[in-house]
């Protein structure tokens, strides 16, 4: 079974991997030249997040800078928006639905160390390069989900649909569809109801 199975598989494995290595090699220069472009090059932008992603929906908007390990392991959906800082480490699934908005400086972490120095320490391969062992549990985050400022998830978690994830919260277990969510670590405040409908142009 290759690293890079294991890792997907969510089973520990070695990130000094060659292909591993490769891989994020290529995530790094295709997300340092997309936070290079200029506003104007909004067509370059596209094309780029497009070899970024490993799919995405119709309409994509990634406010630069933005950095991944992987890329390809991220699929979002239409009608996407990112804001400055966007982070995600995708060793595991990230799935990302459509109309999801992210503020700005948002993690979305998937890799998991070892909790235990003797499992968590460096090691030598013998090759004579280091590595240590990792693991990942993916993140999913429904269709129509905000996550305000400063938002951390972290791997394993599912957020349901419909759901506001509230500034500065990190998010360390599932939380439900339709409910304002905040904290560290994120818990329901409430659920989001009618009372909540702005009065929109035009409406």
């Amino acid at each position: 079974m290759k690293e890079f199975d294991k890792m997907i598989a969510g089973e520990i494995y070695n990130p000094g991997d060659d292909e591993l290595v490769k891989l994020r090699t290529r995530a790094r220069k295709l997300t340092r030249e997309y936070n290079l472009t200029e506003e104007e090059e909004q067509e370059k932008r596209q094309k780029l997040l497009r070899e970024i992603f490993g799919s995405c929906g119709d309409f994509i908007y990634c406010e630069p800078p933005l950095r991944f390990d992987y890329g390809i392991n991220t699929r979002v959906g239409e009608d996407f928006f990112s804001n400055f800082n966007l982070v995600i480490l995708d060793c595991a699934p990230v799935r990302i639905g459509k109309q999801c908005f992210i503020g700005p400086n948002v993690t979305i972490a998937t890799p998991v160390h070892p909790f235990l120095a003797c499992d968590r320490n460096m090691r030598r391969a013998a090759n004579g390069t280091k590595f240590d062992y990792e693991y990942a549990r993916p993140i999913t985050i429904e269709d129509n989900v905000w996550l305000a400022s400063n938002v951390v998830v972290c791997g394993g978690v599912t957020i349901g649909h419909d759901t506001v994830i509230g500034a500065g919260s990190v998010v360390t277990h599932d939380i439900p569809s339709g409910v304002l969510a905040a904290g560290n670590p994120c818990r329901v405040i409430r659920p989001l109801t009618e009372k909540d409908k702005l009065k929109l142009p035009n409406e």
